[in-house]
């Protein structure tokens, strides 16, 4: 029997009500990348008109930058990894030597016994190199103290050693108290094995 039209009508909510249908059915992020797809390709299909070039330009840009935002809110801001220009100020003391001239110098010192020029030297060392790796930043004032603290966040494995460094620093430098091969021979080795580690990603 042919059913009338107020049956056919309920036999077809019927079968669109079946739960093949939903999964059919396109969502908004499909239906929104169609409509951007149909008015890219309406704008390339009139290359003729005498706008179109500068409406594609303007949107090329404003895609480029939608992408670029989206991609700093999601990845954030890239790090700076240019050098500085000019190195600055070190633990109070300006002094525009590289961590490589630095190195040199406390070498030179320990090979001539003065270990508590070595030490400093060599602790300055390690933080310039850090410096120039952009892995700490070292603002003008800043302590070993300080800094100890920055790099312990890069390199906690070597929160310790970096505590004695910075220890050792301040013996020599402040308290005038006699420096040792032994402590040398540990912050170079310290400046060794940061300058071969790679830093502990952050995550805030």
């Amino acid at each position: 029997m042919t059913p009338d039209a107020d049956e056919a009508r309920e036999l077809l909510k019927q079968e669109l009500a079946d739960p093949r249908y939903d999964a059919a059915e396109p969502t908004f992020f499909d239906r929104a990348a169609q409509a951007v797809a149909e008015f890219i390709g309406r704008l390339f299909s009139s290359t003729g008109d005498g706008d179109g070039g500068a409406v594609l330009a303007i949107v090329a840009l404003v895609v480029f930058f939608g992408l670029l935002i989206a991609a700093i809110l999601v990845w954030g801001r890239p790090r700076v990894t240019i050098r500085s220009r000019r190195p600055g100020a070190l633990f109070g003391e300006d002094d525009g030597r590289t961590a490589e001239q630095l190195r040199a110098d406390a070498e030179s010192a320990a090979a001539q016994g003065d270990w508590e020029a070595a030490i400093a030297l060599r602790v300055r060392a390690i933080a310039r190199a850090l410096q120039e790796r952009t892995i700490v930043e070292l603002e003008p004032g800043a302590t070993v103290h300080r800094f100890a603290r920055q790099a312990a966040v890069a390199f906690p494995a070597a929160t310790a050693d970096l505590d004695v460094a910075a220890d050792a620093f301040d013996d020599v430098r402040y308290l005038h108290r006699p420096g040792t091969e032994a402590i040398y021979r540990r912050v170079a080795r310290l400046d060794a094995e940061l300058d071969a580690a790679r830093p502990q990603l952050v995550t805030v």
